[in-house]
């Protein structure tokens, strides 16, 4: 199926469109991600730590599932890409990088006055995404 040069659409058009069914697609990913971070108190922990914070240390600090430990490199990728944590050299650890907040996650600090965990655990529980056609 050849959709470039048809009704003028071009290929950089076409593959923009094609992102946008992506995105949009995956969301869920995204918010689910979100949600996780939240219940782990991810945010708070790292926020306590006072400086990045290595996957090792980050692994024994939230109450996470030893059989799940080890997805949580790739857990805290997905969370860096969406922009909720970003990495840093740790000071003094060789080239080693640990995880520290974002504005964004700033707002899911227990001790922040404009906390939005409540709202994302809120707005992302089975009973309410069932209730508005999601599950």
């Amino acid at each position: 199926m050849d959709l470039a040069g048809k009704n003028g659409v071009t290929v950089n058009e076409l593959l923009q469109a094609q992102a946008h069914v992506w995105n949009h697609t995956l969301c869920l990913i995204k918010s689910m991600s979100l949600k996780c971070a939240v219940q782990l108190g991810i945010p708070d922990v790292i926020h306590n730590h006072d400086k990045p914070m290595t996957i090792t240390e980050l692994a024994t600090a939230p109450p996470i599932h030893p059989e799940k430990v080890h997805h949580l490199y790739r857990f805290m990728r997905i969370l860096v890409s969406f922009g909720f944590f970003s990495e840093e050299e740790v000071p003094g650890n060789g080239h080693e990088k640990g995880y520290v907040l974002t504005h964004a996650s700033r707002f899911l600090l227990k001790d922040n006055p404009f906390n939005a965990s409540s709202m994302v655990l809120l707005l992302l529980d089975p009973v309410f995404l069932r209730n508005h056609g999601i599950s």
